[in-house]
């Protein structure tokens, strides 16, 4: 089920079945996606890791995510772009920017108890019945159903991980790079220069990023880079000389290397294997 709105607006809920899932394993556009997990335990890979999703377990991430799912019989979905969830809830805990998004270190996983269970199952009703009304107030009520959603799934998380309160600084500091590589990733692509934006020194980014985080900077810096270019590779017909330019590539060469390194092919096989539309 999708809502899309005048401005760009993308709100999408599903319940995903294997038999369908095919598409799941291929990126989609800049959305951030919540995956929740009410049958059987389920895999994932995500940026080339795997993370088990227990049962009653919620999974948030980011557009800076690339994920294949490969071990699955059911799974809820939640997809939506930083238009729907507009700047009335640009809030630092719930917000795109929030604890469950981009202010993580980590990917967070929620655990529903006994309590939650019965609250998340309702809202989920409710967010399916609303497309059975889509009137003007449609968006609008998607939209505080989301809010709520987040909140119930944001209290949980920092009931179980109290030592984010110990560290706002320094995740606050994460947030700001995650949020700066989204910004600028296709023209900085070195630890320097966002520490150069930042005011602060590169190695004091890189060890905070060990101490708190599962990626380097450099390697967050660099997913991103790759992620763009498959979903060009895969969704454009633009060549691969205009790809590498875009993404901040002197030449095609140097492209081909970072990506061959990445994705263990070069950019004409990845796309020639994985070609979604013809060029």
């Amino acid at each position: 089920m999708e809502y899309r709105g005048k401005l760009n607006e993308y709100f999408h809920i599903a319940t995903i079945r294997k038999e369908d899932a095919v598409w799941l394993n291929q990126y989609k556009g800049d959305c951030l996606r919540i995956f929740w997990n009410d049958k059987r335990d389920t895999t994932l890979i995500i940026d080339g890791l795997e993370y088990p999703l227990l049962l009653n377990q919620i999974l948030f991430l980011t557009d800076m995510h690339d994920i294949v799912i490969s071990k699955m019989d059911e799974i809820n979905l939640i997809r939506f772009n930083r238009e729907f969830y507009s700047s009335e809830f640009f809030d630092k805990e719930i917000g795109c920017n929030g604890v469950l998004f981009f202010a993580n270190a980590k990917i967070p996983v929620i655990d529903l108890d006994e309590i939650q269970l019965p609250k998340f199952k309702l809202l989920w009703m409710v967010f399916l019945s609303e497309f059975e009304s889509k009137d003007n107030l449609h968006g609008q009520m998607l939209l505080m159903l989301l809010k709520r959603f987040l909140i119930l799934a944001t209290r949980i998380y920092k009931k179980s991980n109290k030592s984010i309160k110990l560290h706002v600084n320094k995740l606050d500091t994460i947030r700001e790079f995650n949020l700066l590589v989204e910004m600028h990733y296709k023209k900085m692509h070195t630890v320097v220069e966002y520490a150069n934006l930042m005011n602060k020194p590169a190695k004091s980014l890189t060890n905070l990023f060990t101490l708190h985080s599962e990626k380097t900077p450099l390697k967050v810096i660099q997913d991103r880079i790759h992620i763009e270019a498959k979903r060009q590779l895969l969704f454009t017909q633009k060549i691969v000389k205009e790809i590498a330019f875009e993404l901040g590539f002197e030449d095609i060469t140097s492209f081909s290397r970072f990506f061959k390194n990445k994705e263990g092919q070069s950019p004409k096989e990845f796309r020639e294997k994985n070609r979604i539309i013809d060029n």
